[in-house]
C-alpha cells in the first residue's frame, strides 16, 4: 500500500478519534460481488482478524444476504479495482463500521460488532 494511502488511512482514525490498525495488501477481505457493480451505499464493518484476513466485510445495498456466497475472498491489494472508495477507511480498528453515499459518510464504533471473537 502506498504511503500516501496509508497516511489518509491514519488521517480517517484521526478524525474519528481511535487508533490505527493496518490491513496489509496481502491479507484478504469478505467482499459482496456488487461492489464492483456500484451498488450504493457502501458498507463496511470490521471484526477482529483471523488467519489471512484483515476482519473487514464490505457490501453494497441496504442490507445484505445471509447466503454463504454473498461475500466471496478479495486480497486488500485488488480493492482499489473494485471500489478505491474503500481503501481510506481499512485503517479503523475492530468494531468500527462505515456507511458511504456519493458525498454522504457515516463512521461509527460498534461495541457489539467489537465484542464479537
Amino acid at each position: 500500500m502506498s504511503v500516501i494511502l496509508n497516511e489518509l488511512q491514519r488521517m480517517i482514525c484521526e478524525k474519528y478519534r481511535t487508533s490505527f490498525l493496518e490491513s496489509p495488501s496481502f491479507l484478504k477481505v469478505g467482499i459482496s460481488k456488487n461492489i464492483k457493480d456500484g451498488v450504493l451505499p457502501i458498507n463496511g464493518v470490521r471484526y477482529h482478524p483471523k488467519g489471512d484476513t484483515t476482519g473487514w466485510y464490505f457490501w453494497g445495498g441496504e442490507q445484505y444476504s445471509e447466503d454463504p456466497d454473498f461475500f466471496v475472498p478479495l486480497h486488500v491489494a485488488h480493492l482499489e479495482d473494485w471500489n478505491p472508495v474503500i481503501i481510506k477507511y481499512l485503517g479503523l480498528p475492530p468494531g468500527w463500521r462505515f456507511l458511504v453515499h456519493n458525498d454522504y459518510e457515516d463512521v461509527w464504533f460498534d461495541e457489539e460488532i467489537f465484542n464479537t471473537r
